[in-house]
This record gives C-alpha cells, sequence and structure tokens, in this order.
C-alpha cells in the first residue's frame, strides 16, 4: 500500500508543473491506455475548474484503465485522496466517487464511502442513493440491489425517485427475473412514480434476451398502451431481436420507426446489415453500408466489424482489406479478433504487402497491451521482421 500510495504521489508532483484543461484531459484519456499515463493525465487536469460532468467522465475513464490492469490499490488512492477536497461536502462530487468505486468494482468501498457522508458533512439524498445503487449493479451484484433498497432507504430517511426504481427494475432483469421487474413497475404506477421509456427499453430486453418472444410482445403493446414513448432505443430492441427473422422484418421494423416520426440511427442500420450478411446478401448490406451518410448516419466500428467479418466469412479478403483502409480513415477501427482473422485471410491468398500493412498499422492504433499479441500474429503468420523488433520494443518500454 505504502509503495502503491509513494507511486501515485509521484504522478501528481510530476504533472502539477504541466496543467491541462480538462476538455484536453478528456481527449488524452480516449485514446491513453496505459494505466500510469492516464494516471499522470488525470492528475494534470483534476484540480482544474471545470463542469462536475466533465470531471467525472475523466475520473471515471482513469479509473477505467486502471481497473483493466487491475492496480485497484492505485484506486482507491485516487478516489480516497478526492475526499480531501472542499467539494466534498456536495453531493454530486461525493456521489461521482461512490460512482467510480463501482466502475472499478469495488463494491465495498463505496458502501463505506455512503456511510461516511455524515462524517464528511454531506447530505444525502436519492442522487448519492442512486449512486450506490448503480455502483452495486457495475460490480455485478444484482442481487444485493433489492435489499439496498429497502435497508438503506428506511435507514437513512431517503425517498426512491424514478431513477432508483429504474436501478431496482434493471438489476432484476440482469438477475434473469423479469417478473420482478414488473411487480416494480406495478408498484411505481400504484406510487405515483413516472416509468420512464428507458425502464420499459430494460425490460423489453430482458424478456427477448430470455427467449421470452411472446411476452416481449403482449408487454411491447402493454407499454404502448400505457402511453410510453416510443424512441429509437427501444425500437432497437425490437429490431435486435427481429434479425432472425430475416432483413423483411428488420427493414419493416426500421419503416414503422419512420412512420412514428422516429429517426432510425447507426444501431438500427447496423441491424440490418448485420441480418443481410448472415442471411448472404452481402451485396445488400454494402448498400445499406453506402447509404449510411443519406440515411443521416455514420458508420461506427461495428459497422466494419461486421461487414469486415462476414466478407472474410466468404472469402473476400481484398474487399475486406479495403473497408478496412476506410474504418483506418475514419477512426472507427474493428476489433482485434476481427482484424486477426483478415490477417490470417490476406496471407492464406499470398496478399503479404496488404497483411504487413495492416498489422504495421495496429501497431499504431492499439494500446500497449495488444502490442505482443500482433507479434504472435505475425510470427504465426510468417511476416515477423527484425528490424519491427525494436519498434516493438520501444512502444511498450
Amino acid at each position: 500500500m505504502a509503495s502503491s500510495l509513494r507511486h501515485f504521489s509521484t504522478n501528481i508532483t510530476t504533472t502539477q508543473k504541466i496543467s491541462i484543461s480538462i476538455s484536453k484531459a478528456k481527449s488524452k484519456l480516449r485514446t491513453e491506455h496505459d494505466p500510469d499515463k492516464a494516471l499522470a493525465i488525470y492528475s494534470a487536469a483534476s484540480n482544474n475548474d471545470s463542469s462536475p460532468a466533465a470531471s467525472r467522465y475523466a475520473q471515471d475513464l482513469t479509473v477505467r484503465r486502471l481497473a483493466k490492469s487491475h492496480r485497484f490499490t492505485d484506486i482507491e488512492s485516487l478516489i480516497e485522496s478526492r475526499k480531501t477536497d472542499p467539494k466534498i461536502k456536495q453531493e454530486p462530487f461525493l456521489s461521482s466517487l461512490i460512482r467510480s468505486y463501482g466502475v472499478a468494482g469495488m463494491f465495498d468501498q463505496a458502501m463505506k464511502t455512503y456511510h461516511q457522508m455524515d462524517q464528511l458533512g454531506t447530505p444525502r439524498s436519492s442522487i448519492s442513493f442512486n449512486a450506490l445503487l448503480s455502483a452495486c449493479i457495475q460490480s455485478r451484484l444484482y442481487n444485493k440491489v433489492p435489499v439496498l433498497f429497502d435497508e438503506i432507504s428506511e435507514k437513512y430517511r431517503v425517498l426512491p425517485d424514478k431513477v432508483s426504481y429504474g436501478i431496482l427494475v434493471k438489476s432484476y432483469c440482469e438477475d434473469g427475473k423479469p417478473d420482478k421487474a414488473n411487480e416494480v413497475l406495478r408498484e411505481m404506477e400504484k406510487k405515483g412514480v413516472e416509468v420512464t421509456t428507458v425502464v420499459y427499453t430494460t425490460v423489453l430486453n430482458c424478456l427477448y434476451s430470455m427467449g421470452k418472444d411472446e411476452e416481449a410482445e403482449r408487454f411491447w403493446h402493454a407499454m404502448v398502451k400505457r402511453g410510453c414513448e416510443l424512441d429509437a432505443a427501444v425500437y432497437n430492441v425490437k429490431i435486435s431481436n427481429a434479425m432472425k427473422q430475416g432483413p423483411e422484418r428488420v427493414k419493416e421494423l426500421i419503416e414503422d420507426m419512420e412512420n412514428s416520426a422516429l429517426k432510425p440511427d447507426t444501431i438500427s442500420y447496423n441491424y440490418l446489415i448485420t441480418s443481410y450478411c448472415m442471411n448472404g446478401m452481402m451485396e445488400d448490406a454494402k448498400k445499406v453500408y453506402e447509404r449510411l451518410e443519406g440515411y443521416g448516419s455514420k458508420a461506427n466500428a461495428a459497422t466494419f466489424r461486421t461487414l469486415v467479418f462476414h466478407l472474410c466469412k466468404n472469402g473476400e479478403y481484398e474487399k475486406g482489406y479495403k473497408l478496412f483502409k476506410e474504418s483506418v480513415r475514419v477512426h472507427r477501427i474493428p476489433d482485434f479478433n476481427t482484424l486477426k482473422y483478415l490477417a490470417e485471410g490476406l496471407t492464406e491468398k499470398k496478399k503479404m504487402k496488404e497483411a504487413k500493412g495492416l498489422i504495421r498499422t495496429m501497431k499504431k492504433k492499439f494500446p500497449p497491451n495488444l502490442l505482443n499479441a500482433w507479434k504472435k500474429v505475425e510470427e504465426h503468420l510468417g511476416l515477423h521482421s527484425p528490424e519491427e523488433d525494436k519498434e516493438v520494443k520501444e512502444a511498450t518500454a
């Protein structure tokens, strides 16, 4: 613990000389996967005046980077150091610390922080209560949420709001108990608590995920009857399930959205692309991709991942490589496994120049922890060159 705190202090001391804006820190943190560098970036910006939302976002990004490397002691040092900030008496500020512990899956520390609120002089309301419930969800302690919901609200006389009930519904859904979630919906209606579209979407997704299609359809009609304001997110849940019925059904639902004055988003069109690909209709999938901008949408990493994967599956590696280059140009690169599949296919087709180009690009784009993985791919495919060893060592030093 002592060595970790010294390490943490060193980072702060080093970066105090160079201060950056929180927006600049956010931008850097999005692409910085090295935990030490992420911590240094956050430390340089953490004392700057900024919006609470921006600060929370930067804090959570930093915690995620540390958690991925299992640096839980450093996470605790970071969050505990924030408790000396004068803003700790402001409930939203303290709640952000509880949420960050949740991001790291450190629920015991989140609970401890909540209990410290009296000692720290921080008032309690549904804000911190919801932060605690969210931390419990993020820590995957789904069956603990209903217990906390009752115990904490009673002990500290906190009145749950619509967000609190939404988290409770989510916990039951994540735990595979849609019937319990429906009981909560009925309780909300009885108490006059608004049931939001997000809550309805959560239950609908749970039912479809569990293969309860008929029950999900009944729920859809019931929520519409109750006055649920449909949006793209809830439609996308229905569209996702419709993929197994074929692209025509997906198209029907997208048309339903448009007829309801709702704009399909990239996720909606990705489901249509995926459905075409799953049914071997690659040309139709490509047409949807090419028309995305005309639809008012833009391809994301999932779009490219789906198309590249299915092109490779059909042996069309050169077309996959062209799409890969486009994904690099627009900074929406597919995941490691998809590109590994593409590199293997290009090598099999003797397209060594393209395979080497792909791996060379990925060494520059992917985080340091994946550089060795790409080196193994190189060696396995016979694309390894001694000159690049030096580059890998320098990048991972």
